[in-house]
């Protein structure tokens, strides 16, 4: 097998953490991208089949319980890394000195934040009132010792673009962490099996990065060069950590004021609602960010990618964000059974959010990805007021009033932040526009065939046969709209473009 230069034991040159050469840029950017998608679509049924399994076994008061501790876990992992596995991918060149010295402050911040959760975990029962959660957030901190120690060989991964294997690692992870979940939830272990799941993830991940990184790093060194990289992550950071506060405000008020039980129904529906979206776009940011720092000084080059990857992310999800809230009722009665049923309202109200998320995340790569971490910082800190205001708006009216103002507000935000995000960069929003109007447009179309077979077949067929026949029409006529308007020949390159590429490469 031959062995990936990146990870040789010669320290004399830079060249050993190069990126892929310009002629495997291309390859390896479509290669990665449908091998995102390929381990989104698996990632997302298994997360599914774990979901409705444990939403069988658990009460929301488990769910709700493992919600409130994250807001302190959750909080606390913005700062896993400091940032600086992006600070590896984004920068140009990196050394072996430099790499090493950014591994041990990793492993340093991975201890150091589990003995702050160990720290913090009595205020945290005393914020809620809940004295489960002490040992819920000290057996969670063990997390952040595995992630400090694979922060670095993760980067290398993403850096020379292997998203196949960070694909395989992901499902191994998931597959083992949901496996101990829904085993401990059927022996009992109520709230303590959404724990072990967690933890077997983050263990069985760090391992699969170990094994496929055989990168031993040295002795972290003085004037190594890693001053620039540290600023890059702390800016990195800080525009975490007002992410957090405006994606996150929503859980830690209705969990401080509405409890476990209204925590753990808005906690499914958010789950529900933002699932395939959020994990699409995370999966395919590593494709991304990668391939678009590599040609950040191509300026041509780099709208052209970035607006493909733009328009292939907003396509799969318009169909997602137009089914979830017709068919709402249906999804939740069939996945997750009849005493979940108070999910259905906050979960339709929350839907439209995945089109938000589609829209406006992929705005991130280009910012990233170019170096402008300080503008990324002035956006979120601008907009993150917008989204807590809107959700102590709707506080007064628990889960369903948070949702709506959630929503409301992530509507608002969107046009500032696509405006300043893409400022200076080339790309305009005919650009934009060029690239959703017709996946817009079909949505319309598929939209308007799922409410007449709502209307038709709602109170006439079972739920699941409902949700069946909805969805079908719904993804079968936004496929057949996009085909009429031409852009099956977009998709097509892309899939010979991969075919070609790989044929050649085995040749």
């Amino acid at each position: 097998m031959r062995e990936s230069t990146i990870f040789k034991q010669e320290h004399s040159s830079p060249r050993h953490f190069a990126r892929p050469a310009s002629d495997e840029l291309k390859r390896k950017s479509v290669r990665g991208g449908f091998v995102a998608i390929a381990a989104q679509g698996g990632k997302v049924l298994l997360q599914t089949g774990t979901l409705v399994l444990l939403a069988r076994l658990l009460s929301p008061d488990d769910f709700g319980l493992t919600g409130m501790a994250a807001t302190l876990t959750g909080f606390l992992s913005l700062f896993r890394d400091v940032g600086l596995s992006a600070a590896t991918v984004q920068r140009r060149d990196v050394t072996h000195e430099q790499i090493s010295t950014l591994f041990w402050i990793n492993l340093a911040v991975g201890v150091g934040l589990a003995g702050c959760t160990v720290l913090l975990a009595p205020e945290l029962v005393r914020f809620y009132g809940e004295p489960r959660l002490y040992w819920i957030v000290i057996v969670t901190s063990a997390s952040f010792i595995f992630n400090g120690l694979v922060a670095q060989h993760g980067a290398l991964i993403a850096r020379e673009m292997r998203f196949a294997t960070q694909a395989r690692i992901d499902l191994t992870a998931l597959a083992a962490g949901s496996a101990i979940g829904v085993i401990m939830a059927f022996l009992g272990w109520r709230y303590w099996s959404l724990v072990g799941m967690g933890l077997v993830s983050s263990m069985v991940s760090a391992a699969g990065v170990l094994l496929a990184v055989p990168w031993t790093p040295g002795p972290p060194r003085r004037g190594a060069g890693v001053g620039s990289m540290l600023r890059f992550g702390g800016l990195a950071t800080c525009n975490s950590f007002l992410v957090f506060l405006a994606w996150n405000s929503d859980n830690i008020l209705l969990g401080r004021f509405w409890g476990a039980h209204a925590l753990g129904l808005y906690g499914r529906a958010y789950q529900l609602a933002t699932l395939p979206v959020e994990q699409l776009t995370s999966t395919l940011s590593a494709v991304a960010i990668s391939g678009l720092s590599a040609v950040q000084h191509d300026a041509d080059r780099l709208s052209r990618s970035f607006l493909r990857g733009y328009s292939l992310l907003v396509s799969a999800t318009i169909p997602i964000a137009i089914a979830c809230p017709l068919f709402s009722d249906q999804i939740i009665y069939v996945l997750l059974g009849d005493k979940w049923m108070g999910v259905a309202p906050i979960f339709r109200l929350l839907a439209p959010t995945s089109l938000v998320f589609a829209l406006a995340n992929p705005l991130s790569w280009l910012v990233m990805a170019t170096g402008r971490v300080g503008r990324a910082v002035s956006i979120t800190a601008a907009t993150t007021p917008v989204v807590i205001l809107g959700i102590l708006l709707g506080l007064s009216h628990g889960p369903t009033g948070v949702a709506m103002g959630y929503s409301a507000a992530m509507a608002l935000i969107l046009i500032p932040i696509t405006a300043w995000s893409k400022h200076g960069t080339g790309i305009a929003w005919s650009d934009l526009w060029d690239v959703t109007r017709k996946p817009l447009l079909a949505g319309l179309l598929a939209g308007a065939v799922g409410v007449g077979v709502k209307v038709t077949f709602g109170a006439a067929l079972a739920p699941i046969f409902v949700l069946a026949l909805g969805v079908g029409f719904v993804f079968g006529v936004y496929v057949c709209a996009l085909v009429a308007m031409g852009q099956k020949k977009m998709y097509l390159d892309l899939l010979t473009e991969l075919l070609r590429r790989n044929s050649i490469r085995n040749a």
